[in-house]
């Protein structure tokens, strides 16, 4: 008998965080689930760790590849996913144990495609103050991870519209429904009904590849249930590759993550989604991505960089420009004028 969510949980050099993460999974509420483990060919412990549950529970089942990276570990753990919904974890984060039972409840009531939730605001900076503090990080509990909800009483709202909710921005004071926003790209906050995102895989080998794969997913046109309430707890990997990936890599990520999605906007999207597309998450990953220029120290470096923004020229990426970025776009036009 299939499983009513599926959650994949990519593994590479986590055995210090690994045991919290699948306790989290294990200690769900709801219990009809199966959690495929990919060992992303990690040298640690991780996959002994992650045989250490399967053995115990049979819904824990534990594959094994050579290491591809983020996107590519996701992608493989696609085809072992029966579930009606998907979900996504990250192995050194970890859900509050009502998380599926909430997303579930949420998604099957609504008759929705994705369930959106959010994450503790306060545990991740409180980590990163004892980090910086050299205290102990290991050993925190989130304050909210005891709390328990009444499943009758949470409320969400619904739409049809996913633009009118997700957005990348993260100030938007005077708007009604702020609490309702599904802010930035992370595929991790959400459950999702597996049709809805089976034919959609990450793209391999880049740095934030939820942008690119979240801006197709919004394109389906999806039904989206927001659930305003903080069930994952994300940690940040003091040594992970975000905070130590050189800037030109990142930089080069980002440019290939729009590049992507603008093609896919170009030839799919009707003029409303493209507008409301740029101005709400594209435009903002163009300025993160021009802003790593400062970072780069040797001509090879910059002419790197001149050739993307170039490149995105000429697809017509900077075309149509939102007034708030017109200056960034003369930025641009300035940079690669210059490197001419």
């Amino acid at each position: 008998m299939k499983p009513k969510i599926s959650i994949i949980i990519p593994m590479y050099n986590v055995e210090k965080y690994l045991r919290r993460c699948l306790d989290s999974v294990a200690n769900q509420t709801f219990i009809d689930w199966q959690a495929i483990c990919v060992d992303d060919g990690s040298p640690d412990n991780s996959g002994k760790i992650a045989k250490e549950y399967a053995a115990r529970d049979k819904r824990f089942i534990v594959v094994h590849k050579e290491n591809g990276g983020l996107s590519d570990a996701r992608n493989f753990g696609m085809p072992y996913a029966k579930g009606k919904y998907i979900m996504f974890l990250d192995s050194d984060d970890f859900i509050h144990p009502q998380t599926m039972e909430i997303a579930y409840n949420a998604i099957e009531k609504n008759k929705s495609d994705i369930a959106s939730f959010t994450y503790d605001r306060f545990y991740r900076p409180l980590l990163m103050v004892r980090h910086i503090l050299h205290l102990n990080t290991d050993n925190v509990v989130p304050c909210g991870i005891k709390k328990k909800y009444d499943i009758n009483k949470i409320e969400t709202r619904t739409t049809d519209d996913v633009f009118e909710y997700a957005t990348e921005r993260t100030h938007n004071k005077t708007n009604p429904n702020r609490k309702w926003l599904v802010k930035h790209c992370q595929v991790w906050k959400n459950i999702y009904r597996r049709e809805l995102i089976a034919d959609t895989p990450f793209i391999k080998g880049i740095l934030f590849e939820d942008f690119p794969w979240w801006s197709a997913i919004m394109l389906k046109k999806p039904r989206i249930t927001v659930i305003n309430l903080p069930l994952y707890y994300y940690i940040p990997n003091f040594g992970g590759i975000v905070l130590s990936a050189k800037q030109l890599k990142i930089m080069k990520s980002l440019c290939t993550g729009i590049k992507n999605a603008y093609g896919l906007y170009s030839g799919n999207a009707d003029s409303d989604q493209m507008k409301k597309w740029q101005s709400q998450f594209m435009w903002f990953f163009v300025n993160w991505a021009f802003r790593k220029l400062k970072y780069l120290k040797t001509a090879q470096e910059i002419g790197a960089a001149r050739d993307e923004f170039v490149e995105m020229k000429k697809m017509g990426v900077f075309d149509n420009v939102p007034n708030e970025w017109y200056e960034l776009r003369e930025k641009i036009y300035r940079f690669i004028g210059e490197q001419g």
